[in-house]
């Protein structure tokens, strides 16, 4: 007994049982935010997705007709309704991941909506539906959503998402759904625990097994791990564990580094498809106006060959282009009668206009983290001597990106025939352009422009 009690209050034995509990419970911790965060970044992925498919769809779909289907069990037979079902049903076959798609009308009740089209006819144009029981279905009126947790009703366990459709005034009109069987949802949570677990049990065998022996020079690795789970659960999944030992805290460190790799990895594919799905509504926008078309390309050339001629770095001059390419975005919320309109747009008109640089930041925030590349979306109407929009930003408060596309999108705009007016000579537009200099566009930037276009205008 007293050998026991002798062991038990042995330095070296509690330092170790010590360093073995707090491995213990760094395992789990780091288990379990891990996991967590996994799956929470999983789950907004297809949250994100679910909200752009939506939000596409609705975009394709002609309030005009929508508000000629008949709101009852006929509907179904009018043209109307044949044909936004089709076009529903094109949607449905080009993304398999959806199980319903559908379009919602809200009634005089509060929380109560009917059905006007449902290619699948599972519910009748006029089916009343209690969408109530879902936030974010309410919210959906004022912009795309998805619902923050797997939904029941009588149509299975889903996960949905939601956009609104605009009628020829930009007000919201309808909504259209989307949903998702949870069955994938499962799958992936399931897969993730079983390798959480399996992280866990490797953590506890190693630390019974070597924590008496090893645990001086544990302590500083296992440091350098949680400073990395911090590092992932804070977003920066390029940041690595650097432990150069071969035994098995360095493999689970290789493990570690393996997994913020494959996370990095899975968020740079949501990202490029991201980027094309926004890029291919940019082309699908532009595509509407004869007048308009190629423009995004043309700006976005002409805003990487300016940041190379000022010394930009070629990887940051790829991503401006990028940028620049998709600067117009905002405007996808803006409909075509005020986009395409030949006479003076009406003051709440312009105002509209004027929302759409906003409006493109907040599109792109999931894609361009970047506050610079934002910045080309949010600012490429600001001016130099800070009388643009929407911030009135001037100077050096404006980013060098955003500077370089305002200049890229002037001179594009002023080449550009419109049907209001043909476009201005190549000469004449520069010309322009160097007499803005230091009120409307940064001087360097136009002397980068002009160099660009030194071979091209004779």
């Amino acid at each position: 007994m007293k050998s026991k009690k002798l062991f038990f209050q042995s330095f070296y034995v509690k330092v170790s049982l010590s360093f073995i509990l707090s491995l213990l419970f760094v395992a789990l911790l780091g288990n379990f935010i891990l996991f967590r965060y996994a799956l929470k970044s999983q789950f907004n992925q297809l949250r994100d997705k679910l909200k752009v498919i939506a939000q596409t769809a609705a975009l394709s779909v002609d309030a005009v007709e929508l508000g000629n289907v008949p709101l009852n069990s006929q509907g179904v037979d009018s043209p109307s309704f044949k044909s936004i079902a089709l076009q529903l049903s094109k949607i449905k076959q080009v993304n398999p991941v959806i199980k319903y798609i559908y379009i919602m009308k809200k009634t005089a009740k509060a929380g109560i909506w009917q059905f006007v089209v449902d290619p699948g006819l599972t519910s009748l144009p006029g089916d009343k539906y209690d969408a109530g029981r879902f936030p974010e279905m309410l919210k959906a009126f004022s912009g795309p959503s998805a619902d923050t947790n797997l939904t029941v009703d009588e149509w299975g366990r889903l996960l949905s998402g939601y956009a609104p459709v605009f009628d020829k005034h930009n007000a919201p009109v309808a909504v259209l759904g989307i949903d998702i069987d949870a069955a994938d949802v499962y799958l992936a949570e399931k897969g993730l625990l079983y390798r959480g677990i399996a992280i866990l049990l490797m953590g506890v065998i190693f630390a019974l097994s070597l924590g008496f022996i090893f645990s001086a020079e544990i302590i500083n690795p296992i440091r350098k791990l949680i400073n990395g789970t911090k590092h992932i659960t804070e977003g920066d999944l390029g940041y690595r564990v650097k432990i150069s030992s071969q035994d098995e805290i360095g493999r689970l460190a290789a493990s570690f580094n393996d997994m913020a790799a494959s996370l990095a990895e899975a968020r740079e594919k949501l990202h490029a498809y991201f980027y094309q799905v926004v890029q291919s509504m940019v082309r699908s926008l532009e595509a509407k106006d004869p007048y308009t078309r190629g423009h995004s390309d043309r700006v976005s050339e002409y805003a990487y060959q300016i940041a190379l001629e000022l010394g930009i770095p070629l990887d940051k001059a790829e991503l401006l282009k990028k940028a620049a390419q998709l600067h117009d975005i905002g405007k996808l919320g803006i409909h075509e009668d005020i986009l395409n309109k030949k006479s003076s747009l009406s003051e709440s008109e312009r105002g509209i206009i004027n929302k759409h640089p906003e409006v493109g930041e907040e599109i792109l925030k999931p894609v361009f983290p970047d506050a610079q590349m934002l910045s080309v979306v949010r600012s490429h109407h600001e001016r130099y001597d800070g009388k643009g929009y929407p911030d009135g930003l001037k100077g050096s408060q404006l980013s060098i990106f955003a500077q370089i596309v305002t200049v890229a999108d002037a001179y594009d705009a002023m080449v550009s025939s419109r049907s209001y007016r043909a476009g201005l000579a190549e000469k004449e537009a520069l010309a322009r352009i160097r007499e803005g200099a230091g009120t409307q566009f940064n001087p360097a930037v136009v002397q980068a422009f002009t160099h660009v276009l030194a071979h091209q205008i004779k």
